[in-house]
């Protein structure tokens, strides 16, 4: 029998600390039955019995005395009972002993459920304990309930903004969030603070996971304390239009216009403006009027030379350039300002680099060592796109057949996705040195300048700001554009890969970068993978002699001007019927499209628009359906031209003067195939009216394009890698060589 309080206590203890805690309760039950009425020791030998395993016996020992309670009493033992169990809790998380502290906590909550900071402990520990079930039942926990009430309840804020950064952390796509953060932004001290968690938290969400629409709702959260917020209003309009919900974006983006004040945030609105307007298609007054005020502001920003230190707004100065070349075939006039803007981002970039102490100037090298002593090239390529993207198809073949031998490959994965994306995956196989990096441009550049890399491969050009920043800091001595985009007239970029076609012979004239012609083409595929189509004449209600004209392309491809020409040659084309396909706003371009054909005397009824479809092998198969293919001018299709090549289908396209507008003219030549190649607008519709009336002509086609697969340049990926490794061999000439 217990004598000596003092000296039992003691050794319960010890027992406890050893994790005895069969002796320890042995010892705790003698002390109830001389001492039943020490309400603390039920709390203990709850607790040992807990500990082991005993879940059911620990609640009915807690309860046991509660029972005896009065109404007084009650409440005050319940809380003595949750403090206890609180502070063993806390013990047992400064030990990192995660899961005894989550049961421990688990059963607080049965004792005290609307106990809020013990909720929240239960997240965090759920976290970091990948119990993600128990965050599906926080709904029935009255979490959010009581949050929104903000009555009677104790909270620590520091650990609800814990919470809500642990859960878009690690589980940024549970549905629990956005309830969860709309009942916390009372609670947030200050906009700033809900900012700061808020957007990283959103661009994960929407770019790297492709999710913009949920990206969208967590940023109008945001707006509910910050309605004026230009910074969140400029990440929104994007995610409206990724999600196509273009009418917001378009309205939020000229929002964005409204607000901005320098011409560096004022030239970013207007690219969103016209990255909505575009996307949708159709908008054709409000894209002209827009662009031509976007050139204008660019002329102000190079006439003021402002000096941006501020990487963000930097950042904004490239891609706007994007719209420019699919409404005007000028490559002249488009240059002289980009190459332009491209420089002031070049000077920014680098010195905002400096001034964080970054520094990629190589050592000074022994030309002549290098010479006597040829090496194994290290070649890098960075990218946002090597995954299910028109650059992740088409780059396939040059990584696939790299004479591994001869050249060293290092691939940067820039923004790398968290999806599934098989493309990505292929690619990850065949990367060699493969770096699965995020957003930040300096740690990008950090790592291609610490692998040493001889050749620096961009794909992006300004389709990507974070590309265009790390090509800016010159992490390697030798720097390339390739693929991507036209050339993004960054200085630091030494050459841009072109073939005797896709530019004409006076293109040097405008380009910054050094023009590198392979000897036939820029690109080769060996093929696409071609599934099971889903379209049938009679399920379009076509006639099976009809003749059947196809465009897909985007709506940022959509020109006015080009869709007349179109119009034209089905009106000329008895039985003819034209087919549209492609990501826009769906009634906005059907009225762009009835609009045109009325205009121009073509009965609507001889459109067709047709949905998309989720897998490329099947969106190729389907381009069966179609017996001529309309191509789009000034911006032309490139991967689509492919496709319908490969496809075996005559293709109408109008060559202009700019890199987009000559990409089907290179791949038909380097197919073997001038039919369809038109020099002016009247030679565009004359060889679509042509294609359309004479069916010997496209059956002669096709069976060119067929034969081609064998022999043609465009179909042989081996020797275009050749082709791009010879011309590596001979950057690193001519770099050793000192030209």
């Amino acid at each position: 029998m217990i004598t000596d309080i003092y000296n039992w206590q003691n050794q319960a203890e010890q027992y406890f600390i050893e994790e005895n805690y069969l002796q320890a309760a042995q010892l705790y039950e003698q002390a109830i039955a001389i001492e039943s009425n020490t309400i603390s020791y039920y709390w203990h030998l709850g607790l040992l019995m807990l500990l082991q395993g005993q879940e059911a016996e620990a609640q009915m020992t807690w309860m046991l005395p509660m029972t005896e309670a009065d109404e007084e009493q009650l409440p005050i033992w319940i809380n003595e009972l949750v403090k206890f169990l609180r502070i063993e809790a806390e013990r047992r998380e400064t030990l990192g002993e995660y899961s005894l502290a989550w049961l421990i906590r688990q059963h607080i909550r049965e004792i005290n459920p609307s106990y809020i900071n013990n909720l929240l402990q239960i997240l965090i520990l759920s976290i970091k304990l990948q119990k993600f079930e128990e965050i599906d039942d926080v709904n029935e926990w009255g979490l959010i309930e009581s949050l929104k009430a903000k009555e009677d309840i104790e909270i620590n804020t520091e650990l609800l903004i814990q919470v809500l950064k642990e859960l878009l952390n690690t589980v940024p796509l549970h549905p629990i969030n956005l309830n969860l953060i709309e009942a916390s932004l009372s609670y947030f001290s200050n906009p700033h603070q809900c900012f700061s968690i808020l957007l990283p938290a959103a661009l994960k969400i929407g770019h790297t996971l492709r999710q913009p629409l949920l990206a969208a709702c967590l940023l109008e959260l945001h707006l509910r304390l910050e309605p004026d917020n230009v910074e969140v209003l400029r990440h929104l309009a994007i995610f409206y239009q990724d999600a196509r919900n273009y009418s917001q974006g378009i309205e939020t983006a000229r929002l964005c216009y409204s607000l901005s004040e320098g011409l560096a945030d004022k030239i970013f609105a207007l690219h969103l403006l016209l990255r909505g307007l575009m996307s949708a298609g159709g908008y054709w007054q409000e894209i002209c009027t827009t662009c031509e005020e976007l050139k204008t502001v660019f002329k102000q920003f190079i006439e003021a030379q402002p000096i941006l230190l501020e990487e963000g707004r930097i950042l904004r100065l490239l891609t706007p350039s994007f719209a420019i070349p699919h409404i005007k075939d000028a490559p002249a006039e488009f240059r002289a300002i980009h190459n332009k803007v491209a420089e002031i981002f070049n000077n920014d970039i680098q010195a905002l680099a400096q001034s964080e102490g970054k520094n990629y100037a190589r050592q000074i090298i022994n030309h002549q060592s290098l010479k006597t002593h040829p090496k194994k090239l290290k070649i890098g390529y960075v990218s946002y796109a090597l995954r299910n993207h028109s650059v992740g198809w088409l780059a396939r073949w040059l990584f696939q057949h790299h004479n591994r031998d001869k050249f060293d490959i290092h691939t940067y994965f820039v923004n790398y996705t968290l999806v599934n994306d098989y493309i990505q995956e292929w690619y990850l196989s065949q990367a060699g040195k493969a770096r699965q990096l995020g957003m930040n441009g300096l740690e990008i550049a950090d790592q291609i300048y610490q692998d040493e890399i001889d050749i620096l491969i961009d794909l992006d050009s300004i389709t990507l700001d974070i590309t265009s920043e790390v090509m800016a800091l010159k992490p390697a001595p030798i720097q390339v554009t390739w693929l991507g985009w036209d050339a993004s007239g960054i200085p630091a970029i030494d050459y841009f890969i072109a073939d005797p076609y896709v530019l004409p012979n006076d293109a040097q004239d405008y380009y910054t970068e050094k023009i590198w012609r392979l000897p036939q083409t820029y690109i080769a595929v060996d093929g696409f993978e071609v599934g099971v189509p889903t379209l049938r004449r009679d399920d379009l209600d076509i006639p099976m002699d009809a003749v059947v004209y196809l465009s897909a392309q985007r709506g940022y491809k959509r020109h006015p001007e080009t869709t007349k020409w179109q119009m034209q040659i089905i009106k000329q084309v008895p039985n003819s019927y034209f087919l549209i396909k492609g990501l826009s706003e769906e009634e906005t371009i059907k009225r762009f499209f009835y609009q045109i054909a009325e205009e121009e005397g073509v009965d609507c009824s001889r459109l067709r628009f047709l949905p998309q479809v989720h897998l490329e092998s099947v969106h190729r198969a389907n381009l069966g359906i179609a017996d001529i293919v309309l191509d789009t001018f000034p911006y032309n299709g490139a991967t689509t031209t492919l496709e319908t090549l490969w496809m075996g289908i005559p293709l109408v396209t109008r060559v202009g003067e700019q890199f987009a507008a000559r990409n089907s003219y290179t791949m038909m030549m380097n197919a073997g195939i001038t039919e369809g190649i038109a020099w002016t607008d009247e030679e565009y519709i004359e060889w679509g009216v042509r294609l359309g009336k004479d069916e010997a002509l496209r059956q002669q086609v096709t069976l060119k394009l067929k034969a081609s697969r064998q022999t043609a340049p465009l179909w042989n990926g081996k020797q275009f890698t050749r082709e791009m490794e010879k011309a590596y061999e001979q950057m690193w000439q001519r770099y050793i060589e000192g030209k």
